[in-house]
């Protein structure tokens, strides 16, 4: 099982939904950064559990500590450890899936697999292994905005079939995002996305959406060319979130709707240089950053695990019906807006110390 991300910033993440804890190793973080757990806390308090009623009951402080790494508030360049313990543990709510997979769940792959799984949650196919990812996520980005300035900003840009009007990918900021318990910008979109998410929660269901992300002062010239493309990376980091069912970056399909004369992003003279004057292409050409905003999404499926009874079957195929014990979100998007953030950090700060690498040669 691969648990490990990247090239030279690397971020192991370690734990089960339902064992002490979870956490992460950061391997490659340069030395004599600032660090401390107050970096690292405000995200994680933006993905905890039992935020509002727009998410999991699940009470859980998520309350971090550096374990190594660091001396006097600066990090030596040796690897960094991340802890944070499962407080809120309820592994008796999941006997009735000891026997029974869940519907669109890791239970049967897993055990397909590995020919044994952690039960409890979904073990490592939980959303809690997202811990480690927005603690090592966190790192990553005060590394690339002590260096480079660079500013990431996820929001919710819809929920089921509520679309919400796109901000200005320049100003758009967290403490807009954060106005509301859905993180959506749009207020009046943001009023229906609330509305729906208590319906289908009443419901005992689930509803899927999804999350657009930006990156701003993102320098030029990250990325590899052919297999190691700037949006492959980041596409292989969002699609290894759980309930990932898409991604897509700057005009995306839409584009295919598009004619190259107007796709096409002109280049223009800026304050910094040159630059393009629209940005369909997201911020990446030939796979390799151009110095414009770079902005994606990511689409997440409905939870899988919902209170209603449904009819399958058990593991020796005998029909079966199943009403999933738990705590589970009706929707994960307004916990995924800090984890797409994370992902994204970390593949913006390997790709600078690879390029860093490359310019040393």
């Amino acid at each position: 099982m691969s648990n490990t991300f990247g090239t030279l910033f690397r971020v192991a993440t370690f734990g089960e939904s339902h064992c002490k804890g979870v956490g992460a190793i950061v391997d490659g973080c340069p030395p004599r950064l600032e660090l401390a757990e107050a970096d690292i806390q405000p995200q994680l308090d933006r993905r905890r559990p039992g935020q509002s009623d727009m998410t999991t009951p699940r009470s859980e402080t998520d309350s971090v500590t550096i374990l190594s790494g660091t001396e006097n508030g600066l990090t030596l360049g040796t690897p960094i450890g991340l802890f944070v313990p499962n407080k809120d543990q309820r592994p008796g709510d999941y006997s009735k899936m000891s026997t029974t997979p869940r519907p669109s769940h890791a239970d049967y792959t897993y055990q397909m697999k590995y020919g044994i799984r952690a039960s409890s949650g979904g073990g490592r196919s939980s959303a809690r292994e997202t811990i480690g990812r927005v603690a090592a996520g966190a790192i990553a980005e005060k590394y690339l905005r002590v260096t480079h300035q660079t500013e990431i900003v996820a929001w919710v840009s819809s929920v089921g079939d509520v679309d919400s009007v796109q901000p200005d990918l320049i100003t758009v900021s967290r403490a807009n995002v954060d106005t509301n318990m859905i993180r959506c910008p749009d207020p009046k979109a943001s009023k229906h996305m609330m509305q729906l998410v208590a319906e289908v929660k009443d419901a005992h269901d689930s509803i899927g959406g999804v999350v657009t992300c930006v990156c701003r002062n993102v320098p030029a010239g990250l990325g590899e060319p052919v297999f190691s493309k700037l949006e492959a990376k980041l596409g292989q980091a969002m699609l290894s979130l759980p309930a990932t069912k898409g991604f897509e970056i700057g005009s995306g399909f839409a584009g295919t709707r598009m004619r190259g004369s107007r796709h096409n992003d002109p280049f223009i003279k800026k304050s910094r240089g040159l630059g393009t004057k629209t940005n369909f292409s997201g911020g990446i050409q030939g796979g390799i950053s151009n110095g414009e905003p770079v902005y994606f999404k990511v689409a997440f499926k409905p939870p899988a695990t919902i209170s209603q009874s449904q009819q399958t079957a058990d593991f020796e195929g005998n029909s079966a019906i199943l009403e999933a014990g738990g705590r589970h979100d009706p929707c994960v998007v307004p916990r995924a807006v800090p984890i797409v953030e994370a992902m994204a950090a970390l593949v913006l700060a390997d790709s600078v110390l690879c390029q860093n690498a490359i310019r040393r040669e």
